[in-house]
């Protein structure tokens, strides 16, 4: 079971929309897909229509430490992408983490009851530095930051993102290696000349690190996304070809594009989606 989790400190930068495609695209491959919704603000939870509504969601999970799946997992309409919901409404999580002896860990020891049931694990979170989001890397073997190519956006990412996996490098004393923190440079306009100065600087900034590495695929601001979230669908089944006179990928090559960065293992699996019809062949195997 591979964990990734979507990070920034910085709100608005696409994280629940990467989250859900992308988790979308792998359950369409034939992964099993789990997400958890770590954000207050249950995004996420309300992305896709649920076929079943569990009863519990993250805070029973972290505060009650619940680890019965059938009280816990919620599945969505798409075959193979399940969901742990957020249900933290006041907001309680973040303390009871900060004050707790194994508040920044919770999650991590967590995790391996659901190991014989997912292949991939997809943590969405809050755009904000709290110890639920340090909870959420630690427990992770990837990381993932969309950044939006403004220069308010990189100089949030150096001055938070960045700092945060700084901050957490002492637990390694404890055998826990942070993350490596791989960089989505999303909603690029093609006639922005700032947004490419931004992505050359980023890719500058960052060549020859081993802990952070700028994915060579963007993600382009195009309308199928807003469309797709409407609909309650991964944006590669509403966007499966370029649409004619448009220079940008379709959403279906972007996506698969970012899946085969992030998740080299199984691009097989991912080369056989055509955004038409949900494989049907079962479940891929855990590599």
């Amino acid at each position: 079971m591979l964990v990734i989790s979507i990070i920034s400190t910085k709100g608005g930068v696409g994280k629940t929309t990467t989250t859900a495609n992308l988790g979308g695209f792998a359950a369409d491959a034939g992964l099993r897909v789990l997400l958890l919704d770590l954000d207050v603000q249950p995004t996420l939870s309300s992305y896709y229509p649920l076929m079943h509504r569990a009863p519990c969601g993250i805070y029973e999970l972290l505060a009650f430490n619940e680890q019965n799946l059938e009280r816990l997992v919620s599945h969505t309409c798409i075959d193979g992408l399940s969901l742990v919901l957020s249900n933290d409404d006041r907001g309680q999580l973040n303390t009871l983490l900060l004050h707790a002896p194994d508040g920044r860990l919770r999650l991590r020891h967590l995790l391996p009851a659901f190991q014989a049931s997912y292949d991939l694990v997809l943590l969405d979170t809050q755009g904000a530095r709290s110890a639920l989001l340090e909870m959420a890397v630690l427990a992770s073997d990837v990381a993932l930051s969309p950044v939006t190519p403004e220069i308010l956006a990189a100089r949030e990412l150096r001055r938070g993102t960045l700092q945060l996996i700084e901050d957490i490098a002492p637990y390694r004393h404890l055998g826990i290696k942070p993350p490596p923190l791989n960089l989505l440079i999303n909603r690029v306009h093609p006639v922005s000349a700032n947004a490419r100065v931004i992505q050359q600087a980023l890719r500058q900034i960052f060549e020859g690190r081993s802990d952070v590495r700028v994915l060579d695929t963007a993600i382009p601001a195009i309308e199928a996304y807003t469309r797709a979230a409407t609909q309650g669908l991964p944006v590669h089944r509403v966007e499966n070809r370029r649409p004619t006179g448009r220079s940008a990928p379709s959403a279906l090559e972007t996506i698969r594009a970012v899946a085969c960065e992030l998740l080299p293992q199984w691009r097989e699996a991912f080369s056989q989606v055509d955004g038409k019809t949900p494989k049907e062949t079962g479940r891929v195997q855990r590599p």
